[in-house]
């Protein structure tokens, strides 16, 4: 059970847990991944763990579904329940202000106008906004064990997601880069001191920090590709374009070796939905919703039928919660 599996080891201590659990929901544009995100987070809480629910994409709409000022600081939605809402220029910002105090004091200060004119460029660059949002998830995830029993992402459309995921990789291998290069300059530099025979080697502060953030990315690609502590869940309706993004974005997943838990497919007619538009319809919908079950056959799949008014607050959130523990989350 699709449910079951994300909150098992509930009577656990967090001794015997050893890990705290992650799900990211993605999928394409407009399918529903905030509702149902906000759903199983609501679901997580009323099982009786310490949840947050994070949302990574720029256009937020956490607090605005559960009728809750949201901002960059966690904020209590419910008993057991946290959202917060990064904004990528803020953490842009923010990323910057630390990379260029850390910088103040290494850089000469004739050349510290320069430095930063380059920092500045550098922030406006194409990605910058992705490489401080993944700072702040590497943050959350790694504080979440003492803070926070679960965390589940409400994350931006498919492909921005998906830049995010392979971002432990890229960064790990740029910052090994790095130390490589600062290697060869200490090693340098080592040399000349014995030349005029200096024998205390002062720190290399540029080096301690790369390490450092070498070491915090080698955790976070952990704990992203360890089975048992993340898994990513598609959210998608049955139509044509959703099923093949899905698929697209499954097969780069597996590439980069996160784990796919299962599908939510999010907006199926009700059986109750009758006249001749929506019969044809439902016939449309039929053929996806067979090409979903056997394309994904080796995944959980659950079904969310569309309801006739707007989800909206927290009580229309634990009232698909209750439904997806009773019968979508529970038939798995």
């Amino acid at each position: 059970m699709l449910l079951k599996r994300l909150v098992n080891g509930k009577n656990q201590s967090s001794k015997q847990r050893g890990k705290e659990r992650v799900a990211f929901f993605g999928g394409k544009g407009g399918v529903g991944k905030t509702t149902c995100s906000a759903s199983y987070a609501a679901a997580l809480a009323q099982e009786g763990w310490r949840t947050l629910l994070v949302s990574t994409d720029p256009a937020h709409s956490v607090g605005d579904l559960l009728e809750v000022r949201a901002g960059a600081r966690a904020v209590k939605a419910a008993d057991g329940l946290w959202i917060r809402e990064i904004d990528p220029e803020e953490s842009s910002r923010r990323y910057m202000e630390e990379v260029k105090g850390n910088l103040q004091g290494m850089a000469a200060p004739g050349m510290w106008r320069e430095v930063e004119r380059q920092m500045d460029f550098a922030a406006a660059s194409p990605g910058a906004d992705e490489a401080a949002l993944f700072e702040e998830m590497v943050s959350i995830l790694l504080s979440a064990e003492s803070e926070y029993d679960r965390i589940v992402f409400d994350t931006a459309p498919t492909g921005h997601t998906l830049r995010l995921m392979s971002l432990p990789e890229l960064m790990g291998v740029w910052v090994d880069g790095m130390l490589t290069r600062r290697k060869k300059t200490r090693e340098l530099h080592r040399m000349l001191q014995n030349v005029s025979e200096v024998e205390e080697e002062p720190q290399d502060r540029v080096y301690q920090i790369l390490e450092r953030r070498k070491n915090r990315f080698a955790t976070a690609r952990e704990r992203l590709l360890d089975p048992e502590v993340t898994s990513f869940y598609f959210v998608l309706n049955p139509e044509r374009l959703s099923i093949l993004e899905s698929a697209k974005a499954m097969d780069l997943l597996n590439k980069y070796g996160v784990s796919v838990g299962g599908l939510i497919i999010n907006r199926v007619l009700p059986k109750e939905a009758d006249g001749s538009f929506l019969a044809r319809r439902r016939e449309q919908e039929q053929g996806y919703l067979k090409e979903i079950e056997e394309r994904f056959r080796e995944l959980p799949q659950t079904r969310i039928p569309m309801k006739p008014e707007d989800i909206r607050g927290l009580e229309g959130i634990r009232d698909l919660a209750a439904r997806l523990q009773m019968e979508s989350f529970g038939s798995l």
